[in-house]
């Protein structure tokens, strides 16, 4: 098996780290690995299999001996670094907002669009975390049923902002064990004991970035700029694992045990659906999984075809760093 050289650009932050365990433990053919991060971070060390290995600067030339490099440092760094590392003759992967709506680069969910990656002209984008865990549920169910309407809302963990926002979260809830104040610095208003509708700036038709970002990806995703959709994004005190409220209007009947019975089958998806034992996907028990949880499975009655669903998924592994490690796999796979 041919193995590759890899590189991994944001490498201590906190899809970083986990793009590295994954692609350790999904035993991804590598030969060489070599993490990217800041100049100022130059020379820490990370372990991967056993070996201690150093943190390089992610600047011109880091990329010449690179075949595949997995971005996740940000938005601004992508669009520095990322031709760069193309013109090198390596193949970007990138997590952040920079290509996601560009269409010369494929968007690529690994169970949804598989096919798209044959386009890549040198960078792929790895959508967004709160749209693969939506898509991946929805794909099985928009071939069987024909999706027209999507209504969604989000309850996002604080490992969506990275470790400053794990850190917040953390620091909130010592200082009011401690009856100190809490202080706010990376959400506008305290995250601790609370729910925030507000992730991500706000546009001028009232959605923020991250709603409307569900909205464009779905689009270009599925390949149909007709499915109706609205989504509410909020921001709420759970470390890791996005839950998702999901509602949908169909084209065609559907039927609730087929429903089911389609989500069972579906790649990527695990169905956990039993009230009577209340049994349903939860933030607390699924963080550090890789497949997108699907439960709450009920008709909606309000339309004459609607379907309502609970959504949670690991947002740092499969609404990140795993579905940037299964491009790669798709990538190799094609090749």
């Amino acid at each position: 098996m041919k193995k590759y050289c890899v590189g991994v650009v944001g490498a201590l932050g906190a899809v970083g780290t986990e793009m590295l365990k994954i692609l350790e433990q999904r035993d991804f053919p590598i030969e060489t690995i070599k993490p990217l991060d800041v100049k100022e971070n130059e020379g820490k060390k990370i372990c991967f299999k056993g070996q201690d290995v150093e943190v390089r600067s992610a600047e011109e030339g880091a990329f010449r001996d690179l075949d595949i490099a997995l971005f996740s440092a940000g938005e601004v760094a992508s669009r520095n670094l990322a031709p760069v590392a193309v013109s090198e003759g390596c193949i970007v992967i990138d997590n952040s907002n920079a290509f996601r709506m560009d269409p010369e680069k494929p968007l690529i969910i690994p169970e949804v669009n598989p096919e798209d990656i044959m386009w890549h002209k040198g960078i792929i984008a790895n959508p967004n975390c709160s749209t693969i865990q939506m898509l991946v549920a929805l794909k099985p169910l928009h071939d069987r049923f024909g999706i027209k309407r999507i209504v969604v809302s989000t309850y996002q963990a604080v490992s969506g902002s990275g470790l400053f926002g794990i850190a917040e979260l953390e620091e909130q809830l010592r200082a009011y064990t401690e009856d100190r104040e809490l202080e706010v610095k990376v959400y506008p208003h305290q995250i601790a004991f609370n729910a925030i509708p507000h992730i991500d700036s706000f546009t001028d038709n009232g959605y923020t970035k991250e709603e409307m970002k569900m909205v464009h990806e779905t689009h270009k995703i599925f390949h149909n700029s007709d499915i109706a959709i609205t989504a509410t994004a909020v921001r709420i005190p759970v470390i890791r694992c996005h839950s998702e409220s999901i509602n949908i209007e169909t084209e065609e009947p559907i039927d609730l045990q087929e429903a089911k019975e389609v989500l069972y089958r579906a790649q990527g998806i695990k169905v956990l659906d039993n009230v009577s034992t209340n049994i349903y996907p939860l933030a607390a028990e699924l963080a550090g999984t890789n497949e997108v949880y699907v439960g709450r499975i009920r008709q909606d009655f309000s339309v004459a075809n609607g379907l309502n669903m609970w959504v949670v998924a690991d947002n740092l592994r499969k609404g990140a760093a795993l579905n940037a490690v299964q491009i790669a796999e798709t990538l190799i796979q094609l090749k």
